[in-house]
């Protein structure tokens, strides 16, 4: 007798077949309802979890928000320490594909110059950076530009250096970040030198492994560089084209910078462009902490905010994890940039750049900021009102994050996240 004769006389027996029948029943719930979550995840998935079962070749357009894994190693917690990483070189130079060494000024031998009459005339005609966005600063500067209300996030400190840090979470786009800092012994101009030289930027930022000009125009001194920069957490590297201006007013600066459309550098597969990046500083001197009425410090407030393309919840833990580690590295880079310069070295062409601002004044700058009304809104922190919603199926978000971690397979404490960031949302999701 064959063994499908004698299966077929197993299941004919009626004790065996109300066996079967029972665990069928019991178990066809349970799977409908986890095939059902993992297709409406897997149809809500988000194209980068494609990218590591997919070859890299699939393209990008400016409206998606693309997002890759790499093979890489390093544990989440690690990676979420390091993720804004800025230190000092070391005595080893790390060469990186774009043809940069990190330990050597970049000589930027492949500028367009925008010397020349041809380029100088598209800087004008383009508009990179206008005066919409002075306007645009003065009113984060004053908090008179009608956004959510700042939450503070840290308050540090150290001998020569304060620190303090806010976010804020607007209805559409990514996570805002203010900061103001406090340089002791340090002029304005030397700080706005110091955050405009990529040549030195290359040496003490970790992340950023080429840097590039453009254009540049000698009249307003507007610059549009490109950066790329290394991200060490299950990131491809990212591409920046970055347009950025200086207005000046007394011994206060406005410093402008933020992604603009550039069709002359097509795009790639890798590195992925970030689109929308804005990142801006207000300088100006202020009296030492020493309370000698001396205006020996700098101030410095500076507003960011990027889409990166990676899940905002994770940025923002990663912002949390690396922030001060990050920027208490600004600082000893920043006297060493100051050695440099006092020891008679010669300036960048960033740096020279940096010298040519467009002059306004203090009058000119209050009708900016009396242009529009005072909109921002003070919200109590614990409101209790909530908006209304739907509720968000924990089930859809679970097999969500099933597809998830399966695209990405790199180990538990991936999946760990991912599941942890799924709970989070479906809690969120029961409370709406």
């Amino acid at each position: 007798m064959g063994l499908a004769s004698v299966l077929l006389e197993i299941l004919q027996k009626p004790s065996m077949v109300d066996v079967i029948r029972e665990l069928m029943m019991l178990m066809a719930p349970l799977w409908i309802a986890v095939i059902v979550g993992v297709l409406v995840g897997w149809a809500w998935k988000p194209k980068w979890a494609n990218l590591g079962l997919m070859d890299s070749s699939v393209s990008i357009s400016k409206e998606s928000h693309s997002r890759t894994e790499d093979d890489d190693s390093t544990t989440t917690f690690t990676a979420f320490r390091n993720f804004f990483k800025f230190q000092l070189p070391t005595c080893i130079s790390a060469t990186s594909d774009y043809g940069i060494q990190k330990d050597v000024p970049s000589t930027s031998n492949s500028i367009s110059p925008c010397s020349s009459s041809q380029a100088h005339r598209r800087m004008e005609q383009s508009s990179f950076v206008t005066e919409d966005d002075l306007e645009h600063l003065c009113r984060l500067v004053e908090e008179k530009d009608g956004g959510p209300v700042w939450i503070q996030m840290m308050d540090r400190s150290t001998p020569t250096m304060a620190y303090q840090a806010w976010r804020r979470d607007p209805e559409n786009g990514p996570p805002q970040y203010r900061s103001r800092t406090v340089y002791e012994d340090v002029t304005p101009e030397m700080v706005r030198d110091f955050f405009w030289d990529d040549d030195s930027r290359l040496k003490w930022d970790d992340m950023l492994i080429y840097a590039s000009t453009l254009e540049e125009c000698p009249n307003t001194g507007t610059m549009v560089v490109q950066w790329v920069r290394k991200f060490p957490f299950f990131c491809s590297d990212r591409e920046y084209i970055i347009g950025r201006r200086i207005w000046e007013s007394g011994r206060s600066y406005y410093c402008v910078t933020k992604g603009v459309p550039y069709t002359s550098v097509p795009r790639r597969n890798k590195p992925k462009r970030v689109d929308l990046f804005y990142s801006s500083w207000y300088i100006r001197a202020v009296e030492s902490r020493r309370g000698d009425g001396q205006l020996t410090a700098c101030e410095v407030i500076l507003f960011h905010h990027e889409d990166m393309g990676i899940p905002w919840e994770i940025a923002k833990l990663g912002v949390r994890q690396g922030m001060w580690g990050a920027v208490k590295k600004f600082d000893p880079a920043l006297r060493a940039y100051v050695k440099e310069r006092a020891s008679g070295a010669s300036l960048s062409r960033c740096a020279y750049m940096a010298q040519i601002n467009t002059k306004v004044s203090a009058d000119y700058l209050r009708t900016l900021q009396n242009c529009t009304n005072d909109l921002s809104v003070v919200e109590a922190s614990d409101s209790s009102e909530k908006p209304g919603g739907r509720n968000i199926p924990k089930l859809l978000i679970v097999g969500g994050a099933i597809a998830l971690a399966c695209s990405i397979d790199k180990g538990l404490l991936t999946k760990a996240v991912i599941f942890g960031v799924a709970r989070r949302f479906a809690k969120i999701g029961r409370r709406l």
